[in-house]
């Protein structure tokens, strides 16, 4: 969570914090190494500050990888949740979708829907989505079959409460726990899938910093400058690990089995240690 938060700060104050305009170039700099003076991180292939283009580009990360999780969350999340409770040949129709989707490695369903929309953020977060859609979709239905047979549900159908109010009302407020877990560590995936086809240049175009792009401008200099590249990448790394913590987290806290093992472990630990003063007195 630290680590996620730090990355949305700097993306907010960018503009405050930032020692350089992004933007600007100094044909006269170019490569400069690290502490650099007047460049904290030395400048790219072009001259342009590395420090402040990470700061600008912490931005372009957190939106290509937050946004693509909560519209895939939305759209796959309906389609599960229908599909599950509706069953039958729907429930066929579109998981036999979905597995066609799935043969497809992500990367290369995702550059190719790139390359047909053209290179732009658009692009690539529409590229994204669709890539999650299926992932959302699978887990909500498994669920929603699971807990369309529980005696709750049962109920609320006796009552005569409509289809509508039972998936909404009943079911869907029970999937949340693992969704909110399964989302966060997606986003953590979608920071190196943005970043990957921004490598490949199908996402925002220069000069709009963004961490892909700077990793793949700075293979010009990786003989001369390595850092040109490796700091863009580092952040990818560090992100992507950010929001995976945090995923691994949220699940700990949710999971009641992981609460009661920890409390388990707690006990365990408090007998050892009243064993320990025992046999030392």
């Amino acid at each position: 969570g630290g680590i996620v938060a730090v990355t949305v700060l700097v993306a907010l104050l960018a503009p405050l914090i930032a020692p350089h305009d992004p933007l600007d170039t100094d044909p006269a700099a170019i490569g400069l190494g690290l502490f650099s003076d007047g460049h904290l991180l030395g400048t790219d292939e072009v001259g342009r500050d590395i420090l402040s283009r990470l700061m600008y580009g912490a931005r372009m990360a957190l939106l290509v990888a937050i946004l693509p999780t909560l519209l895939a969350l939305a759209v796959g999340g309906c389609i599960g949740l229908f599909s599950g409770y509706v069953g039958g040949w729907v429930d066929s129709v579109l998981m036999r979708i979905f597995d066609v989707m799935f043969s497809f490695p992500g990367i290369l369903l995702a550059l190719g829907i790139g390359v047909a929309l053209g290179p732009s953020t658009t692009s690539l977060i529409v590229a994204v989505v669709v890539v999650t859609i299926p992932e959302f979709g699978r887990i909500v239905r498994g669920n929603v079959v699971s807990l369309r047979q529980e005696q709750y549900v049962e109920a609320a159908s006796a009552l005569g409460y409509g289809h509508g109010r039972i998936a909404f009302r009943h079911i869907a407020p029970n999937l949340l726990g693992g969704l909110v877990v399964f989302a966060t560590l997606q986003t953590g995936r979608n920071v190196i899938l943005s970043a990957s086809l921004a490598f490949l240049g199908l996402g925002a175009q220069p000069p709009t910093p963004d961490w892909g792009q700077m990793l793949s401008g700075g293979r010009a200099l990786l003989v001369t400058s390595p850092h040109v590249a490796t700091l863009p990448g580092l952040a990818v790394v560090v992100l992507a690990v950010g929001f995976n913590l945090l995923g691994d987290g949220v699940r700990d806290r949710l999971d009641p089995r992981s609460r009661r093992s920890r409390a388990a472990k707690k006990d365990d630990r408090a007998a050892d240690e009243g064993k320990t003063g025992e046999a030392a007195c």
